[in-house]
């Protein structure tokens, strides 16, 4: 079992974490309770990052402008020590400033969606920074000198990183990730205006305190293993197990509190998981187009899914799903001979066409997809005692 005794009687933690967390909610109105907790234990994790194998990423994401992202990067960014606000850095700017003997950044990314939207073709360095950047371990290979005689020299790329933008994320960067999707405020929503020159003194304040707290508390949080709640597990595992430390830690009610809010958010991370493009073709081939059906020709399967009204088939890029794609998407999975899934030949009336098995099918959809929602019909008839 986990020890849950306060880090010392000298320094009263879940006092200074109530107010840490009474300082967002003055300035951020975020969507749900376990939000608040999340990130109040975030802005705490980053003053102890050496204690832990890995940093979850903190993102703020919301579907349009005006939702309160900046805002609350900007009062993380008074709690956390040596912030570094990163929103034009280059990826040798961040791996050089990681790497700064003087101790590391906590990198402040705003406008993420610059870095991973659909037009930042040009930042593959940046991603990769990103991506290594969240375990201890990781690191950032480059070539140093001049003309032959360069090196290659590895730079550390662990720090803990807080991003505010549009839209989603790379897989790689959202399962790594504690999730806030922020929402615009609604009329009956108030908060105070925040004011750098009166404000930030006060942020600065509880920063100091959390750096104290954190130098009583590293012996209790060096190599802890929380106990995670049930059904967390595998990344989001590894991307709570900082925090619920943290939490343990503190003591008072945050571990209960920090518990209930990893379940909310991992649930709603759940619920918000498409999975990739290929996982949501062989969903719907499932689900929707396959069903009870052993075979079906190619023509048919297309014409299935881009009729389907919640799906993307019909618009890739501006263009339906065609042949060519559902063909190389599916046979980047296996089937249980492990073989690439491919059309094979269909008998019909009076010809052949080409086409897909769900026998091919099946191990992609036990091994990928998630169990399928429970239907209401009745079973095919000669179905009933099948396997």
């Amino acid at each position: 079992m986990t020890d849950q005794t306060p880090a010392s009687p000298t320094l009263d933690g879940a006092a200074l974490l109530n107010d840490v967390e009474a300082f967002h909610r003055r300035f951020n109105v975020f969507p749900t309770e376990a939000a608040y907790v999340a990130v109040t234990l975030w802005d705490a994790h980053a003053h102890l990052l050496d204690c832990f194998d890995s940093t979850p990423r903190l993102a703020f994401l919301s579907p349009e402008p005006g939702s309160g992202k900046s805002r609350a990067l900007e009062i993380v960014e008074t709690l956390v020590p040596a912030p570094m606000t990163a929103v034009n850095a280059s990826a040798a700017a961040l791996f050089r400033s990681v790497s700064n003997p003087n101790g590391r950044p906590t990198i402040l990314f705003d406008e993420i969606d610059t870095v991973f939207g659909p037009k930042a073709g040009e930042n593959e360095e940046l991603r990769g920074f990103l991506n290594a950047g969240h375990r201890r371990t990781g690191v950032t290979y480059r070539c140093i000198g001049d003309g032959g005689n360069q090196t290659v020299q590895a730079f550390p790329s662990y720090c803990a990183v807080a991003v505010a933008g549009l839209g989603s994320l790379p897989d790689t960067i959202m399962t790594r990730s504690v999730i806030i999707r922020m929402r615009r405020r609604a009329r009956n929503e108030r908060v105070e205006s925040f004011r750098a020159r009166v404000h930030e003194a006060e942020g600065h304040k509880l920063r100091d305190r959390l750096a104290k707290w954190a130098e009583h508390a590293r012996g209790f949080v060096m190599g802890a293993w929380p106990d995670m709640p049930d059904g967390v597990t595998d990344r989001p595992a590894d991307v709570w197990e900082p925090l619920l430390a943290i939490a343990d830690a503190i003591g008072g009610d945050w571990p209960e509190r920090a518990r209930k809010a990893c379940v909310t958010l991992v649930t709603a991370s759940k619920a918000n998981d498409k999975g990739s493009l290929g996982i949501r073709l062989l969903a719907d081939l499932r689900d929707h187009v396959m069903v009870g059906i052993d075979r079906l020709p190619t023509v048919a399967i297309l014409d299935r899914l881009n009729a389907l009204d919640d799906a993307p088939w019909a618009d890739l890029h501006g263009k339906p799903l065609d042949n060519r794609r559902l063909s190389r998407m599916l046979a980047e999975y296996m089937t249980a001979d492990n073989e690439p899934i491919a059309s094979r030949n269909i008998k019909t009336a009076g010809s052949v066409l080409k086409g897909y098995y769900a026998t091919d099918l099946h191990d992609a959809w036990a091994r990928y997809c998630p169990p399928p929602r429970e239907s209401p019909l009745p079973p095919l008839p000669g179905t009933e005692n099948a396997a």
